[in-house]
């Protein structure tokens, strides 16, 4: 299996206990950066990253993001996702 095969698949895992999260909590955790290790089944580690900020305004929507990487290229250019949670706790956009 493929690094990048490998990492969207570890990516979007790891990014859904946010998605979880209610609007109340995500907005207590503004401002947070979490980083974490995966470890593949291939046994490669991968380094992941979490930041929740508002979107556009304190108040609005919040926007969680996520990236993957390997240390390599990967570092330059990590695996991304996001979503956007708005006040109602709807997701925005999708």
């Amino acid at each position: 299996m493929g690094k990048m095969i490998e990492a969207k698949m570890i990516l979007p895992e790891r990014l859904k206990r946010f998605r979880e999260h209610s609007y109340e909590k995500l907005v207590q955790l503004i401002g947070s950066h979490e980083t974490e290790e995966a470890r593949a089944p291939s046994g490669k580690r991968y380094q992941l990253e979490f930041q929740v900020f508002w979107d556009s305004r304190p108040g609005g929507d919040v926007r969680v993001t996520g990236s993957i990487d390997d240390g390599g290229i990967r570092a330059i250019f990590p695996v991304t996702d996001d979503f956007i949670k708005a006040p109602d706790g709807t997701f925005v956009d999708e």
